[in-house]
């Protein structure tokens, strides 16, 4: 099968879609289907790197990393409608979508959507909410989905989003997979020392760590201000806030005005082959965020043998079993209590480590390609009848 994936970002950037489409990718390839990845450039510049189509863009502003492709027709665009793929799965609801809508109706071919952000909780970024309100974004993705085959949502939470805004087409939920082998390594004494002595981290001390964007959206502030009670009865207890992103000086800011400057470590932008290891060094992951279609960062810890203690939110429905390889939150008291109760038992915290790398076997990328390639078989053979019987009627009009 020819299999054109299109997304607004992709590599040399790093976010949660940007490595749902790698994955994906990697598992088509090793199934033996071709692939081709058109996205835009990150520099302006159009580009070819084997599968992957980089198109003129420029950056406007409304959202960090934001860029947008005008016209939607150029050379590459032709050579992949000359490529003549069987199927388009776009990943990004902007230029990419309208690209991937024109080479749609242009081969006639199926068009699959997955809807990886909640936008809702984005609308910041846009003049501060006043561009866009929750109910006009809404309609706009109504607007946009509806006129597709199908759409894939990674959870539940988000399938209940996408029918709440009117949207009719078929919704399947395919959790996202991770690359179980990536976070499954093994951190050696002298890697992890390393990174001890760079951060200025002692042996003794207990980190617990948030990784991940640093974006308002991701509510990481709500766990700084947890911080100071904590930190009272936990005495080497240290956060670690791993990644980069428009947020981190106001999280700096927050950690000063807080004093507890001595025991927060911004790691700043690390690169994505190193992330597991800060996974390995941290006794537990935190996060508060309730933006998450499903959060690919919750599985990345756990896949790395790490428990989790995270603000409530449906899109861990499932993945989060209690007591077992994590805990879920709903204030400030509950928060203290599980993070005490883990660092404080190591038989239990030796138990959680445990479930949370067999429970992420259920997240393999394989397992995710696969449900994905049964939705555009079935896209397709919808896509051959319905021409068959358009075929028909015009035939016994003639």
């Amino acid at each position: 099968m020819k299999i054109l994936i299109t997304t607004d970002t992709y590599f040399p950037m790093v976010n949660g879609v940007i490595t749902s489409v790698n994955n994906l990718y990697n598992e088509l390839i090793r199934m033996g289907h071709k692939v081709k990845i058109l996205t835009l450039s990150h520099n302006g510049n159009e580009e070819i790197y084997g599968d992957v189509y980089y198109l003129k863009s420029f950056g406007v502003g409304v959202y960090p990393d934001a860029r947008i492709k005008f016209p939607l027709q150029n050379k590459l665009v032709s050579e992949v409608i000359r490529w003549n793929p069987d199927i388009i799965h776009s990943q990004t609801e902007f230029s990419m979508m309208m690209v991937s809508k024109y080479i749609s109706n242009k081969l006639d071919i199926p068009h699959i959507h997955t809807y990886h952000t909640m936008y809702e909780d984005y609308l910041c970024y846009l003049l501060g909410g006043k561009l866009i309100n929750k109910n006009t974004s809404a309609k706009i993705i109504k607007l946009l989905l509806n006129s597709l085959d199908s759409i894939i949502a990674p959870t539940e939470k988000a399938k209940k989003s996408l029918v709440s805004y009117g949207i009719n087409k078929p919704i399947y939920v395919i959790p996202t997979g991770i690359d179980l082998s990536k976070f499954k390594q093994q951190v050696s004494i002298e890697e992890k020392q390393e990174i001890m002595n760079k951060l200025n981290l002692r042996n003794d001390d207990r980190i617990v760590a948030y990784i991940g964007r640093i974006g308002q959206e991701k509510n990481i502030s709500e766990i700084i201000s947890f911080m100071p009670n904590i930190m009272k009865t936990n005495k080497n207890l240290k956060l670690l806030v791993v990644g980069g992103g428009p947020y981190l000086d106001s999280l700096k800011n927050q950690v000063v005005n807080k004093k507890i400057e001595d025991r927060v470590i911004f790691t700043g932008m690390v690169n994505s082959n190193e992330v597991y290891k800060y996974y390995k060094i941290a006794e537990i992951f935190v996060t508060a965020s309730t933006s998450e279609t499903q959060g690919l960062t919750y599985l990345e810890a756990l896949t790395s043998g790490c428990p989790v203690v995270c603000k409530y939110d449906p899109c861990i429905d499932g993945v989060i079993d209690e007591g077992k390889n994590g805990y879920t939150y709903n204030d400030e008291l509950e928060f203290e209590k599980y993070l005490d109760r883990i660092l404080k038992d190591d038989s239990l915290r030796g138990d959680m480590k445990k479930y949370a790398e067999i429970k992420s076997n259920e997240y393999s990328s394989e397992i995710f390609a696969s449900k994905v390639l049964e939705k555009y078989i079935s896209a397709i053979n919808r896509s051959e009848e319905i021409g068959l019987d358009v075929g028909a009627l015009i035939n016994h009009k003639t």
